[in-house]
């Protein structure tokens, strides 16, 4: 047995609204260079559709993943290292900039100088590419609320076997939606297709990364990821990535994606796993056991047996601890209500999801009958307009089985605390109908729906004895162009992260980005009349966020007696209403 550390994140689509928060603070934090107008780390895919790019998931025409052979060893399907090297210098197989889309911009001169005439000007959209004219037919979010589903959403590859069972008439459909970021895999297919080694995966936390220095733009590695999330910036000629934020990993705050997430639907925490198991694991003969073999790679940290052998390979004692902690671990093995993407790459993604179960009590409700009842939920289950078949050929490779168990807990727990909320007493028979104990279901209640900040993510800061080797120089960050006049102070990693940053931007200086989430006080230092609100922790007022009140102003507002801080009827000014407290309100 050896023992690794892995971070890991679990995604409740259940609580998915499609906002697109966490892929506007994403591309903002990291893809707003020249050359990644196009590029979304994370994006929120309206499910059935096509995806982002056009048809990832057709890996018969992309070529992406791992697949199985004969002698039961695994090699990448896009092929090995002959065929790589008789097309090293012409590869085809991977999306156009059609499947992604021509980045564009809105001819917005024409629109705020045209002269008065009869007819009302427009912005036309005009190519960022060859400055022309274009007609938009395709984007990141294209799919986006049933938007193209009579033209596009048949051509779901998802959907191949369930023409009879999905309705597309508008009355009849059904949606979910699906963001997605790099699987930062254990069995990673993009670091096995580089060329030149450019893409790795760190020892100490799993997350994979793209070598700036080393990578020499082949592009292989956007072959093989069966996801699509390694990009090629064709202004920079090297591939780039989803870093899983690892600079805020580092420090114990969550991913930028999570912590602006507005359904609070995401959980990152950590996984032990054993690495000697993940190529027996990944290379299963039956595709539907990918999903068990998987979780059975995962290790323990509650047991001493696992905890002695995590130290004994050099895991400090304070990831142990977070790794006994971890929301993931709960969600994936304990209450085993969390599933991988797609496990059919057999790549061992490690971001999972929990299917969505909005959609049966809405059934229910149509037929007139309790939708909160145990009996009408199981039952509801095999007639979901989301067919389970479809959530299975997204989850675990087609096999039904794991996702009726998840819905089964997910609608046990809403009958078992149904009663609870409604002061009635719980029925025991409910959580043990789907193997769980009431304990376990209300603990498994709390963290999918009120669970706090610290119970969401459980994150484990670096060792100052790391620091070097995580350190990230500040002339070679990958984010630039965040805000010209707020990065003379700060950068989107907080303070010494900026332009004008002395020090790199390493494990010390985003340390201050995390003490200052923990204190009341403001930290200064931004210009008059800015804010940078990504930096911005939502406690105190920040200088700047609101106009300054004159000295007369101020003095009329704190103190409510002043003669000329009442109105002729007797009444206070706005300013000086009353607070909740009794006292005057700033």
């Amino acid at each position: 047995m050896r023992v690794m550390a892995q971070m890991a994140m679990v995604m409740n689509l259940d609580k998915c609204i499609g906002c697109h928060t966490c892929s506007v603070t994403c591309k903002q934090a990291w893809t707003n260079r020249q050359g990644m107008e196009y590029v979304w780390f994370n994006n929120v895919e309206t499910r059935p559709g096509l995806g982002y790019p056009r048809g990832y998931e057709d890996q018969e025409q992309w070529k992406g993943g791992w697949i199985r052979t004969d002698n039961g060893r695994l090699k990448l399907r896009g092929g090995g290292r002959i065929n790589k090297l008789l097309t090293i210098f012409s590869n085809p197989k991977m999306p156009s900039i059609q499947d992604y889309y021509e980045p564009w911009t809105y001819d917005y001169e024409t629109l705020l100088n045209a002269p008065a005439q009869d007819t009302f000007p427009v912005a036309v959209p005009r190519s960022l590419i060859s400055g022309k004219q274009i007609n938009i037919e395709w984007s990141a979010n294209w799919d986006d609320d049933l938007g193209g589903s009579q033209e596009h959403a048949v051509k779901d590859p998802m959907l191949k076997g369930l023409e009879d069972k999905v309705k597309l008439e508008f009355e009849q459909t059904f949606m979910f939606y699906l963001p997605r970021i790099c699987e930062h895999c254990l069995n990673p297919s993009c670091a096995a297709s580089c060329p030149s080694g450019a893409i790795y995966k760190r020892e100490e936390d799993g997350i994979v990364l793209v070598d700036q220095d080393r990578c020499r733009g082949w592009r292989m590695c956007v072959t093989g990821c069966p996801y699509k999330k390694v990009y090629f910036n064709h202004k920079t000629g090297k591939a780039e990535k989803c870093t899983f934020c690892y600079p805020r990993i580092e420090v114990g705050i969550p991913t930028v994606c999570a912590e602006t997430c507005v359904g609070r639907l995401r959980y990152i925490g950590l996984m032990l796993y054993d690495a000697d198991r993940v190529l027996e694991a990944a290379a299963v003969e039956d595709e539907h056991d990918l999903y068990e073999a998987q979780r059975s790679v995962f290790l323990d940290p509650r047991d001493p047996e696992v905890e002695r052998e995590a130290l004994r390979a050099g895991i400090p004692q304070d990831w142990v601890d977070a790794a006994k902690r971890s929301p993931v671990l709960r969600l994936i093995n304990d209450y085993k209500v969390a599933l991988p993407l797609h496990p059919e790459y057999r790549t061992m993604p490690m971001v999972w999801y929990i299917p969505p179960l909005s959609p049966v009590v809405d059934v229910i409700k149509d037929t007139g009958h309790d939708a909160e009842d145990k009996d009408n939920l199981f039952a509801a289950i095999e007639a979901l307009r989301i067919p389970v078949e479809y959530l299975a050929n997204l989850f675990t490779a087609g096999a039904t089985a794991p996702v009726e168990a998840v819905l089964r807990r997910l609608a046990a727990m809403r009958s078992y605390m149904r009663d609870i909320n409604l002061g009635r007493d719980p029925q025991a028979h409910i959580p043990e109908a789907v193997g769980m104990t009431e304990e376990e279901m209300y603990e498994m209640f709390r963290l999918l729906a009120i669970a706090k900040y610290g119970d969401r993510y459980v994150i484990p800061t670096a060792h100052g004895e790391q620091a070097h080797a995580l350190e990230e120089l500040a002339t070679d960050c990958p984010v630039s162009s965040f805000d010209d006049e707020l990065l003379d102070t700060s950068g989107p990693f907080g303070e010494g992260s900026g332009r004008g940053a002395v020090t790199p931007v390493a494990v010390e200086n985003l340390r201050m980005l995390q003490e200052r989430s923990g204190s009341t006080l403001v930290s200064g230092g931004q210009k008059r009349g800015r804010v940078n609100l990504l930096n911005w922790d939502g406690r105190g007022m920040p200088e700047g966020l609101f106009p300054e009140r004159s000295a007369g102003e101020a003095t009329a507002a704190a103190d409510p007696t002043d003669p000329q801080a009442l109105l002729d009827d007797g009444q206070a000014r706005p300013d000086n209403v009353a607070g909740a407290d009794g006292g005057p309100r700033s």
